[in-house]
C-alpha cells in the first residue's frame, strides 16, 4: 500500500505539472494572439466596433485598440522606438508621413490586394510602409440657423461678421488642424502667415482634436469649425435632416488621406500583416463611409446619402511631401507664435 500511495502521488504530481504547463502555454498563446493597434478615439468607437469582431473571428485572436489623439500617434511611436508596444498604427495623415519615414518607424509590407486601391496617387511610398485606407476633403462646417451667409472664400472668413465664430484644431495635436494649416499654406504660399494674423479675430477657440470641436458645433456653442465635407451627409443619415452646412472655400479642397502601417519591431508581425490586408478587404472598406464618414480607397458602393449630400470635389490643393518634410517644423513654430500669445 505504501508503494501504491507513492505511485498515486507521482501520478497526481505529473497531472499537476501538466496542468500548470497547459495554463502557462495557454496564457502565452493568448498573449501572442493579441494585436495592439494605436489609433484615435473616433476610429475605435466607430468603425473599430464594427470590424473588430469580424477580424477576431477570422483569425481567432484579440485586437487591443489603444486610443490617443491622431497627432500623438507618431510621437508615441518615436518615444517607444527602442521597445515598441504597438503592432499597427492607424490614422496617419499624409502630412505626417515624411517624419514617419525619416524616423524609420514602420516596416515595408505590400498588401495582397494592393491593386484594389483605385487612385494610385494615394500610394505615396513605393516601399509600402504606409497604406491608404480612406480619404476625405476638408471643409468649413457651419450652423445653418446662425450662419445665414456662409463664407465662400478664405478671404470672406476674415469679415467682421464672423468674429469669434470659427473653431479650429491645434496642428500640434490634431491631423485635421495640421491639414487646415497646410491648406492655407497651399492657397497663400509664402503669405500664409499674414493670412493667419488676419484670421485670429475670426477664431473662437483652438481645440486639441476634432471630437471636441464637433461637439461644440453640434451643441450650438460654435457657429463654424474646420471639419470635413461629408458632415452634412452625416447629419442627414442620423437625423433625417441637417442643421449643419458645409462649404469648401475657394472651391479648392485639401484632401486628407489616412494611412496605416506595421510598426517596426512589432511583436505580432504575421497578425499585423493580416490586419493590413484586412483593411483593404470588402468588409472593412464597405464600413468606412457610414463610420469614418470618409471615402473608401477601393471600389465599393457608396451610400446614397453620400451621393445626395456630400459636395463634389472639382479642384484640390496639394503640397509636395518634400516641402512638408523640409518646412513643417518651421511652419508649426510660426503658427504657434501667431496663435499662442
Amino acid at each position: 500500500m505504501r508503494d501504491g500511495l507513492n505511485f498515486l502521488g507521482v501520478v497526481a504530481l505529473k497531472k499537476i505539472v501538466l496542468l500548470m504547463a497547459s495554463i502557462v502555454l495557454f496564457s502565452l498563446i493568448g498573449f501572442s494572439d493579441t494585436l495592439t493597434v494605436y489609433t484615435y478615439s473616433s476610429f475605435i468607437s466607430g468603425i473599430g466596433n464594427e470590424i473588430k469582431p469580424i477580424f477576431e473571428k477570422m483569425y481567432d485572436c484579440k485586437v487591443n485598440f489603444v486610443s490617443m489623439g491622431s497627432g500623438n500617434i507618431v510621437a508615441r511611436l518615436i518615444l517607444e522606438k527602442s521597445n515598441p508596444k504597438a503592432d499597427v498604427a492607424i490614422g496617419l495623415a499624409q502630412s505626417q508621413i515624411p517624419q514617419v519615414l525619416k524616423d524609420d518607424l514602420l516596416i515595408s509590407y505590400e498588401p495582397t490586394d494592393i491593386a484594389s486601391v483605385v487612385n494610385k496617387s494615394l500610394l505615396i511610398d513605393p516601399e509600402y510602409r504606409v497604406i491608404p485606407f480612406d480619404y476625405g476633403a476638408l471643409a468649413i462646417d457651419y450652423n445653418l440657423k446662425t450662419v445665414l451667409n456662409p463664407p465662400k472664400t478664405f478671404e470672406a472668413l476674415l469679415n467682421p461678421e464672423y468674429a469669434h465664430s470659427l473653431v479650429i484644431e491645434d496642428p500640434r495635436t490634431s491631423t485635421t488642424g495640421l491639414d487646415f494649416l497646410l491648406w492655407t499654406i497651399g492657397i497663400y504660399g509664402n503669405n500664409w502667415q499674414n493670412y493667419w494674423q488676419k484670421l485670429v479675430p475670426t477664431i473662437k477657440t483652438v481645440t486639441s482634436g476634432w471630437d471636441s470641436a464637433f461637439q461644440m458645433l453640434e451643441s450650438g456653442e460654435a457657429k463654424m469649425m474646420v471639419s470635413f465635407a461629408t458632415d452634412e451627409a452625416y447629419n442627414y443619415y442620423y437625423y433625417n435632416g441637417s442643421n449643419i452646412g458645409v462649404v469648401i472655400p475657394n472651391d479648392e479642397a485639401y484632401v486628407m488621406v489616412e494611412y496605416a502601417g506595421i510598426v517596426k519591431g512589432a511583436k505580432h508581425l504575421a497578425l499585423a500583416k493580416d490586419f493590413i490586408d484586412f483593411m483593404l478587404s470588402k468588409d472593412f472598406q464597405s464600413a468606412i463611409p457610414l463610420n469614418q464618414w470618409m471615402y473608401p480607397v477601393t471600389n465599393v458602393p457608396l451610400p446614397k446619402v453620400f451621393i445626395d449630400h456630400a459636395p463634389s470635389i472639382t479642384k484640390t490643393v496639394e503640397i509636395p511631401l518634400d516641402q512638408i518634410s523640409n518646412y513643417l517644423s518651421n511652419w508649426i513654430t510660426q503658427w504657434t507664435e501667431i496663435i499662442v500669445k
